[in-house]
């Protein structure tokens, strides 16, 4: 079950809301299943009861109180998970008086208790409307209301047998999601003009100043650098207990203050310091030219990437899920800090996604994390990258290993019922294939052209190497996408470098995850180029053409490709550049 309370100020506005029709005339049958007294005329059952009638109930002791009071009205939604079985009304009027005791707006035998009354208008889910002063003419103490409520609702799941969530993993999973903004941190950020609230900023923070952070000291220094405090908290012995933190550009009240618990289960102090404690692998050489060793980084975190997908294979294995996730996440925000302004909001906002994807009070597995923070670290150390040549397409690179990523992580939560991670994950992979589309469409919209003018023999050879690697019914599929001219032009390149296309189209294919890909060709395409370390498709197209080619892409993940256009063009015959040295990042 899942509950939230919001505040207001007109009790008449609300009730209209739970016994209307509904914003798309999805509440059926509305009444009143549970009150304070029990003898509260119900509108959706008595003809002759009126709204009003309720509303002057509800807020006899708001006009008896004889002074102003803000949001006076406490509005609270219970949701049953989609898979519970339906509750019946006795069940969902006991469910809300528990509630509403652990609320602290009725609490068991206090005959000076607040009004309530429950109203259900769906099979799922009741609201619950109070109002906040009580018989003795006292306002209810209502701080810390839902950390109760959610304690309060976790007994009735056990007891009522819900969905299952007695099982601790599933707690596991809800509690990763990371800690909602107040209102009052909602109405803050409204009122100043921010996009996020303090919290949501801070946490986005703090977890880009500890990707890969290798100690205590750079994790405080960059969060110097992005203008965050840290407070360490410490018990008399002088042993390190806790972290806190909060920014230092405030609006002038002085800084706010959040435990790391506060901003999310894997920022407290010792899941923070177990990550120090993983260290990270460090390439032995660096490249001599930045933007070698920046693309070469790329291409190494997306192999990284790609060999994490194993973690999911059999599903059973939680602790390498969660390194995984763990890890993804922090290449997310080392991506979303060196990438171009052309795709920097869509991978910070599928870092944001991911988050909510996590595995809480599980110990991540140790090999699988500092692989992923060991390509975190490169990827930011390489420094930023632009939208051209080498840069883009190796963006595009890394950002198809992502989308792959997040479908998996999509797929393994689906298939344990957590519906919200999986939603999570979905989420992140549309941001993932919006960024990937803005670097993909132009250097496979040159090889698309240049495919679709290769010599007919030349294409029946990359045609038939194809149908000795995939089995038929892929090899079939792929032939028939839009994709399939750059995967060609692709192999033509790489035989020209002087590679094999069978092996290369072997390897390639014998990453995993190739049949959820939304393009198989593309994601070929793409790894083709990174293990034949070919150069960025050579524009030898006119603007023109390009413009014409550019228009008809999808434009997704799977198919930002471009019909024939008349053109001649070759395929590029630059050879492969050397491989570049291993970058050892800076410190």
């Amino acid at each position: 079950m899942i509950s939230k309370a919001v505040h207001g100020s007109n009790t008449l506005g609300a009730l209209r809301y739970l016994f209307g029709p509904g914003k798309a005339n999805e509440h059926t049958d509305p009444h009143i299943v549970a009150s304070w007294d029990g003898f509260v005329p119900d509108p959706g059952r008595d003809p002759a009861a009126t709204l009003e009638q309720v509303r002057d109930a509800l807020d006899l002791h708001v006009v008896q109180y004889g002074r102003k009071i803000n949001n006076h009205v406490y509005h609270r939604m219970i949701r049953a998970d989609p898979g519970d079985r339906i509750l019946g009304d006795e069940d969902w009027a006991a469910i809300a008086r528990r509630v509403m005791s652990a609320a602290g707006i009725a609490p068991d035998g206090d005959e000076d208790a607040c009004r309530w009354v429950a109203v259900r208008h769906a099979d799922d889910h009741v609201h619950i409307l109070a109002t906040v002063v009580r018989a003795d003419l006292k306002q209810a103490r209502l701080r810390g209301d839902q950390y109760r409520v959610e304690a309060e609702l976790t007994r009735i799941e056990r007891e009522y047998k819900l969905a299952d969530l007695s099982d601790t993993r599933t707690r596991e999973y809800r509690d990763a999601i990371p800690r909602r903004a107040k209102g009052s941190e909602l109405r803050k950020a409204q009122r100043l003009g921010r996009e996020g609230t303090d919290r949501d900023r801070l946490r986005a923070a703090v977890r880009q100043a500890l990707v890969g952070a290798v100690d205590e000291e750079e994790f405080t220094v960059r969060l110097a650098a992005k203008g965050v405090l840290l407070g360490v908290r410490r018990a008399p012995s002088g042993d390190v207990t806790g972290y806190k933190f909060a920014l230092s550009n405030g609006d002038g009240g002085g800084p706010v203050w959040f435990s790391g618990s506060k901003l999310a289960a894997d920022l407290t102090q010792p899941q923070i310091q177990a990550r120090f404690g993983l260290g990270v692998d460090r390439p032995a050489r660096s490249a001599p030219d930045p933007r070698v060793r920046l693309v070469a980084g790329r291409h190494r975190a997306s192999t990284t990437v790609e060999r994490a997908y194993s973690a999911f294979v059999d599903g059973q294995d939680v602790a390498r899920a969660e390194a995984v996730i763990r890890g993804g996440l922090e290449v997310l925000d080392a991506l979303a800090t060196t990438s171009p302004t052309l795709s920097r909001k869509e991978v910070h906002q599928a870092a944001r996604a991911l988050e909510c994807t996590r595995i809480a009070h599980t110990r991540a597995a140790g090999a699988d994390l500092r692989a992923m923070r060991s390509a975190a670290r490169e990827l930011l150390y390489a420094g930023p990258a632009t939208s051209r040549g080498e840069d883009g397409t190796a963006a595009a690179t890394i950002l198809t290993s992502l989308v792959l990523l997040a479908i998996v992580i999509a797929k393994w939560h689906a298939a344990r019922g957590h519906r919200h991670q999986a939603e999570a994950a979905h989420a992140a992979a549309g941001h993932l294939r919006a960024a990937y589309s803005r670097h993909a469409a132009k250097p496979l919209a040159h090889l698309d052209l240049e495919g679709r003018h290769l010599p007919a023999a030349v294409r029946d050879r990359q045609e038939a190497a194809l149908r000795r690697v995939l089995p038929a019914d892929q090899a079939a599929r792929l032939l028939t996408e839009d994709g399939w001219a750059a995967l060609a032009a692709t192999l033509a390149e790489a035989v020209a470098a002087g590679h094999d296309p069978t092996t290369l189209l072997t390897q390639a294919a014998g990453r995993r995850e190739l049949v959820t890909a939304d393009s198989p060709a593309a994601v070929l395409t793409w790894r083709i180029r990174r293990s034949a370390r070919l150069p960025a498709p050579a524009q030898t197209v006119t603007q023109e053409e390009l413009r014409t080619a550019a228009a008809r892409s999808r434009g997704t993940t799977g198919r930002p490709t471009a019909p024939a256009v008349t053109a001649t063009v070759q395929p590029s015959r630059q050879p492969a550049p050397p491989a570049p040295g291993a970058g050892r990042p800076r410190r």
